[in-house]
């Protein structure tokens, strides 16, 4: 078979004149005030969301900042909910907030479809993924992922620290998702690469942020062209053959979609481990909860995914609006910090509080309305095997250096760095 001509070297199609988008300087720097130069790419955001999504909710529960061209931050569950419904007056097209607008001309498929589709494409889009992430899929990868995990354990067996993000968490989700879509797995650090170039690098040269872009894109390229020689029963071989509206699905589809999978896939699941990790190194009351009674764990671990919440998504408005108070104007960004609204005390009791058998737990962890996580049942199977398999391991840990602990910057929050004393 030779590749499929749809994805030769004029891959992707450059965009006309005029529909390039929009690059605003990214103001970087201490944040001078929180409701009014608000920054979620400053390391002090990193450190501490949780304290300052309180304070903006009790004096200014929408922020504004005029870096990045202008963005909002609501920080209450009713507003963010309400914007992440309200898919007439916000768009999905671009969901990482930084210096660059793409063009209008995206809408309603965006670069990253389903996460960056509008509707009407957004519902077709989206079932396209459907079958792959179900609950009976996803269970047929518990077994690897388990074994996995012990290996990981089996490799620092015997010392008595171990940075639980980068030698643990970590690799979970990046050999899961590789599996999933038939990379290489020995790729890992390169997927890693591709995680902090697009969520965590936002202030970098605009040539870089080109640059990294299309060595992700590349290695996509690489891998699709490999399947289409070599088609096998995985995520990439099913996109490459997908048909949406009687057609096959056009390249920047195809790329967008794995593209997403590949950086949200990892990403979002190494931070929940991570975080749920950190909690327990420093709560010994409830790590020997969870150890002395496994049939806890499950509601343990949706707490974790409450008070833990990593994603933020974004949309941009599409016209003027008065939203909530302010004045909202087209192409402004709005941040949807999903954990500021898992933490608001009038849609959850005792909010600030972890409670490890808290019975009623509707968070919002895995987004809200019509792009709420596809890929919900793999991350919880992925947090759950990874706990249940360190707490059983590993009995017996604590925090090594609470303040070596360094968290992520950008719209995913988890420990980067969690040094862990085990035994």
């Amino acid at each position: 078979m030779t590749v499929d001509d749809r994805f030769t070297e004029e891959f992707w199609q450059q965009p006309e004149e005029g529909e390039l988008g929009t690059w605003n300087e990214i103001i970087t720097g201490p944040v001078s005030d929180w409701t009014t130069d608000f920054s979620h790419t400053e390391p002090e955001y990193a450190q501490n969301a949780i304290a300052i999504w309180d304070d903006l909710r009790s004096r200014c529960p929408i922020a504004r900042t005029e870096r990045f061209g202008g963005a909002w931050l609501p920080t209450r569950y009713e507003d963010v909910q309400a914007i992440a419904y309200d898919t007439e007056h916000f768009s999905s097209r671009a969901i990482i907030v930084g210096n660059f607008r793409p063009p209008l001309s995206l809408a309603p498929v965006g670069g990253e479809p389903p996460i960056s589709s509008d509707p009407p494409f957004h519902h077709d889009a989206r079932k396209l993924l459907l079958p792959a992430f179900t609950k009976t899929k996803v269970a047929k990868q518990e077994v690897t992922t388990r074994a996995f995990c012990h290996s990981l354990i089996d490799g620092f067996a015997g010392r008595d620290v171990v940075d639980a993000a980068i030698e643990y968490g970590m690799h979970i989700p990046i050999r899961v998702i590789a599996d999933m879509l038939g990379f290489p797995p020995e790729d890992g650090e390169k997927f890693k690469g591709f995680v902090e170039d697009a969520l965590e690098g936002l202030d970098r040269p605009v040539e870089e942020l080109e640059t990294r872009g299309d060595e992700l894109f590349e290695y996509l390229l690489e891998q699709i062209r490999d399947h289409v020689e070599n088609p096998r029963d995985d995520l990439t071989t099913h996109l490459i053959n997908a048909e949406l509206y009687g057609e096959k699905l056009e390249p920047q589809h195809v790329a967008g979609t794995m593209a997403l999978l590949l950086i949200a896939g990892i990403d979002t699941t190494w931070s929940a481990i991570g975080a749920s990790l950190w909690h327990l190194g420093q709560h010994p009351e409830d790590r020997r909860r969870l150890v002395e009674g496994p049939s806890l764990r499950p509601t343990a671990y949706e707490e974790f995914l409450r008070a833990y919440a990593p994603v933020t998504m974004a949309r941009l408005v599409k016209e003027d609006i008065s939203f909530g108070g302010v004045e909202m104007k087209k192409e402004d960004w709005v941040l949807l910090p999903f954990p500021a609204a898992n933490r608001d005390p009038e849609r959850f009791e005792r909010a600030d509080e972890v409670i490890i058998d808290r019975e009623v737990n509707r968070h919002a962890a895995f987004g809200l309305g019509i792009h709420r996580c596809v890929g919900s049942h793999l991350a919880r199977m992925e947090l759950r095997v990874a706990l249940d398999v360190w707490l059983d391991r590993i009995p017996e840990f604590t925090l090594a250096d609470p303040d070596a602990v360094r968290w992520s910057t950008g719209q995913i929050r988890g420990p980067r760095v969690l040094p862990l004393r085990i035994g």
